[in-house]
């Protein structure tokens, strides 16, 4: 078998290859082995049947497509082996230029990963981002908590009013006609949350117990519903219970009551600590993020369709699965939304280029870098996750799957690809 090899745009190659003489022959021969059991000659069993008895009655011609099929996956397999620097990313397509008994010609077309030069990943500088926490933050988060633990007080006195959280029945219709999911019973709303239609909220203020009230509201221009954006609605409303928000105090058997500490000041402290390790975090994020997109700016990559199409199934799945921890569906979203599945993947298309683009850079310096993770640091890693978990070593081992080591390791890599680049450039 002979072949050659030409590189296309968009990290595509083409393979000519040309099967002939005593190669296609063989896999005429390999073509009979694989199916000489459904031929039926009078005056032999079947899958007795002679090679020689099936051409001479039938011709080469009969074995030609099975042959085809053999040659194209063994021939590329052996060119795959021999060539290392073609790495597909997607199966080939196959254009079959002749076929005969004599040869057997073809061309595969497959994407495989780019090749490229690593932009410069030493020596840049990038903006550090402040990891400083203000007090005002604190307080705000303090205030967040004190909110969590307040209590709804029944009240029986007076009509509703903005703060309080009513419990109301609600039957909405556009024309005197009701439409779907303007219904409800018992329903918790908190007055003033905004969240209702513009004007519903506003018509509840001023309600009694048990007082019915028709609102009339207008379905915003922009509704994720079409066929009620703009609209003039009505909802016949019924309230049931008036609470109002009782805050504790912010003293220190408030701290006891929701925290392990004993005074105020000392569950301020805990929370800034938190809020400051959680700002370093992110600010360290941030800051190898404006290192990545500082290389990927300068790099000059031809991706394949098959490399972003796999990232955009990646992030689409990824997505799907924020929305149910939410109790949503991403049919549901795109209905809201008046989108289609296609139309989201490609506003995504260029994120999920970058993305890719990326990693093939960080897998690179990997590479050049020959960035490893050791036995030692690996054992270290999991006797950190053992102790955590409460679990001796080896019994953790035996929990973990290939899945869970490759996570370990891989952050590890990643961790240690971070320290490199960092220690290599400069954030300022």
């Amino acid at each position: 078998m002979e072949y050659s090899v030409q590189k296309l745009e968009r990290s595509r190659v083409e393979i000519a290859a040309s099967v002939e003489n005593k190669e296609w022959d063989d896999c005429i021969l390999e073509a009979y082995k694989k199916n000489k059991g459904h031929y039926k000659v009078e005056g032999f069993r079947p899958g007795k049947v002679p090679f020689n008895v099936i051409v001479k009655r039938y011709g080469k011609e009969a074995f030609l497509e099975d042959a085809a099929d053999f040659a194209l996956s063994k021939y590329y397999s052996e060119i795959l082996d021999g060539n290392k620097e073609i790495e597909p990313v997607a199966r080939p397509e196959v254009d079959v230029k002749e076929i005969s008994t004599d040869a057997f010609k073809f061309v595969y077309t497959v994407e495989v990963m780019p090749t490229f030069e690593l932009p410069a990943y030493k020596g840049l500088t990038v903006e550090k981002v402040s990891a400083e926490v203000a007090d005002e933050e604190v307080e705000k988060e303090l205030t967040r908590r004190q909110e969590q633990a307040c209590r709804w007080l029944d009240v029986s006195d007076r009509a509703a009013a903005n703060g309080d959280r009513v419990i109301i029945d609600y039957s909405g219709s556009v024309d005197g006609v009701k439409f779907e999911g303007g219904t409800a019973e018992k329903q918790s709303l908190d007055l003033g949350s905004n969240s209702f239609i513009p004007g519903f909220e506003a018509q509840v203020v001023g309600m009694s117990l048990e007082e019915e009230k028709d609102i009339t509201v207008k379905f915003p221009e922009e509704y994720h519903a079409k066929e009620l954006a703009g609209k003039d609605a009505v909802f016949a409303v019924k309230l049931h219970e008036i609470k109002v928000k009782e805050l504790p105090e912010l003293d220190d058997e408030f701290a006891k009551d929701v925290s392990e500490f004993d005074t105020l000041d000392e569950y301020k402290n805990d929370i800034k600590d938190k809020m400051v390790k959680n700002a370093e975090q992110k600010a360290k994020y941030e800051e190898e993020t404006k290192l990545i997109d500082a290389m990927t700016e300068s790099a000059e990559i031809e991706l394949p369709d098959t490399l972003i199409n796999n990232e955009l199934d990646r992030m689409l799945e990824e997505l799907k699965m924020r929305m149910a921890y939410s109790g949503l569906r991403l049919e549901d979203y795109l209905q809201y939304t008046g989108s289609t599945l296609e139309e989201m993947r490609e506003q995504r298309k260029d994120e999920a280029a970058k993305a890719v683009k990326s990693r093939l850079i960080l897998e690179k310096i990997i590479q050049t870098e020959k960035i490893d993770v050791t036995k030692e640091e690996m054992d270290a890693a999991l006797q950190k996750e053992a102790d955590k978990a409460g679990t001796p070593l080896d019994d953790y081992k035996k929990g973990l799957d290939q899945n869970a080591f490759g996570r370990i390791i891989n952050g590890l890599m990643s961790d240690k690809l971070f320290d490199f680049l960092r220690a290599n450039n400069t954030i300022a």
